[in-house]
C-alpha cells in the first residue's frame, strides 16, 4: 500500500480481529466436552452456520443447532451451548482504541461480520457499536461474506468505492474476495502487526496536507 492509495474508509471484522474468536473458540470446546473433533466440529460449524440460513438471517438459531448435531453428533441442543460461544468473544481494548483514534483522524470505520443476531446480544453486552460509522452484519444484510457481492454494496453505503477502502479479517478466503472486488486486503495474523497498520496510516494521514 502506498501513500497514493491510502484508504480512506476501513472495514473491521469482528470475531478474529476485534474481538477472540468465540465462535472457533466455543465449538471446540463443546466438541472436547463430548470426545469429539474440535477442528472437524469447527469446520462443520463455518458450513453449518451458512446452510441452516443462520447467519444471513434466513434462519433461526435452533435450525443452525439442529444441523451441526446432525452433521457432528453433537447431542442435541441445551442451555448453555451458546453461552460457551458468546462468552469467548472477548474484545480486544486495544483493537478497539485504534479504531477510536482512526475515526477522530477522519477515517470512516465500521464493521463487517459474518454474525448472527449474537452480534447485537453481543453489544448489549459489550457496547462497542457507537465506537464505528456503521455496523455491517450478515444476519441483517441478508448477505454473507462468502458472497463478493457484498464487498461493493458495503462500499456503496459508506459513499466510497471499493479503491479507497482497506479490509481486515483473519479469514484468508474473505479477504482473497475483497481484494478481487477492488478493496485493499489485509490479513490479520496478530494484534500488534494490525496495530502497525493502523498506525502507519495515521502518519500517512497526518502527512496529507
Amino acid at each position: 500500500m502506498t501513500e497514493s492509495n491510502t484508504p480512506s474508509t476501513l472495514f473491521f471484522d469482528f470475531g478474529g480481529v476485534l474481538a477472540e474468536e468465540g465462535f472457533r473458540e466455543g465449538l471446540m470446546a463443546l466438541a472436547q466436552r463430548f470426545g469429539l473433533d474440535p477442528q472437524g466440529v469447527f469446520a462443520a460449524g463455518a458450513d453449518a452456520v451458512y446452510d441452516s440460513g443462520y447467519v444471513t438471517g434466513t434462519g433461526s438459531e435452533a435450525d443452525f443447532w439442529s444441523l451441526l448435531s446432525r452433521r457432528t453428533g453433537l447431542p442435541p441442543y441445551r442451555p448453555g451451548y451458546t453461552a460457551e460461544i458468546l462468552q469467548r468473544f472477548v474484545l480486544r481494548r486495544s483493537m478497539i482504541a485504534a479504531v477510536e483514534r482512526m475515526r477522530k483522524a477522519g477515517f470512516a470505520v465500521a464493521i463487517l461480520s459474518d454474525q448472527t443476531d449474537w452480534l447485537d446480544r453481543l453489544d448489549r453486552r459489550d457496547h462497542f457499536f457507537a465506537v464505528f460509522d456503521r455496523v455491517f452484519n450478515s444476519y441483517h444484510l441478508g448477505i454473507g461474506k462468502r458472497d463478493p457481492a457484498i464487498f461493493p454494496r458495503v462500499t456503496s453505503a459508506m459513499h466510497t468505492v471499493p479503491q479507497a477502502a482497506l479490509f481486515i479479517d483473519d479469514n484468508a478466503d474473505n479477504v482473497r474476495r475483497a481484494e478481487e472486488e477492488g478493496l485493499t486486503g489485509h490479513l490479520f495474523r496478530d494484534v500488534d502487526s494490525c496495530l502497525d497498520l493502523l498506525h502507519g496510516l495515521l502518519g500517512k494521514a497526518e502527512k496529507t496536507p
